[in-house]
């Protein structure tokens, strides 16, 4: 499939456990490209006490990546976005950092739990982004017990307005049988928005988008597996130039 998106990529270089330098970054974007993948955003890591690289790091890491890639990949659209690990200070920090911790200028958050994080807290800091103006956007839904134990609790979040993110190695069984075997009833029960690489080297925690990518649409249809790459995470950057 070509034209797809990432919207899960952690090879901005040297702001969190992702790429170590511009050369790496270059490769991994190099690889997702010969993929199929034409944009990718961005998403560093945001983690109280863990995860607070300096927003300006970011920036001027981020300028340094796309000016190299666009002499590499000149038709590879690149955007910075966050992958922002829930707090009870998430609105607040959202607020007071204007569109830094959303995805690509938009009101768009990939949010990550932990998990550890029960239901009642879920749908608190799910509520909570969803009447504050926000598009929550969990990632890697799969890690989390509370949602692979519980389909009718999926479909109430749904409802609510979450949108779902899994990881394209998990889709194809490289994180366990219990992560696939979710990915395959969200498939099925058309719950899943999104494949993100979740990409943070070349060899340990490499893109799979490609090998994901033709297997979602073996087993759901060409549309389904469009709508998930391409047409679901377009919304995300239409958004922005609205």
């Amino acid at each position: 499939m070509e034209n797809m998106y990432d919207i899960h990529c952690h090879a901005l270089q040297q702001v969190d456990d992702g790429a170590d330098s511009l050369q790496m970054a270059l490769d991994m974007l190099a690889y997702e490209y010969t993929e199929g993948v034409r944009t990718i955003i961005l998403t560093p890591h945001f983690r109280k006490l863990m995860f607070e690289t300096d927003e300006k790091a970011i920036e001027e890491q981020f300028a340094l990546l796309c000016a190299a890639a666009a002499e590499r990949l000149p038709d590879l659209r690149l955007y910075l976005g966050c992958e922002f690990h829930v707090n009870m200070d998430m609105i607040e920090l959202l607020e007071q950092k204007g569109k830094r911790f959303c995805m690509a200028d938009s009101e768009y958050v990939l949010m990550e739990f932990s998990g550890r994080d029960g239901r009642a807290y879920i749908w608190e800091r799910l509520y909570a982004a969803v009447t504050n103006g926000f598009y929550p956007i969990i990632a890697h839904a799969e890690r989390y017990s509370v949602l692979r134990d519980n389909l009718d609790f999926v479909e109430e979040i749904v409802h609510l307005g979450a949108r779902l993110q899994v990881n394209a190695d998990s889709v194809i069984g490289k994180n366990g049988r219990e992560g696939k075997k979710f990915c395959q009833q969200l498939i099925k029960r058309r719950l899943l928005d999104f494949v993100g690489s979740d990409a943070h080297d070349l060899k340990r925690r490499p893109s799979r988008i490609a090998e994901c990518a033709a297997y979602i649409e073996k087993k759901a249809g060409h549309d389904f597996a469009e709508q998930i790459f391409v047409n679901n995470p377009a919304e995300i950057i239409e958004q922005q130039i609205q």
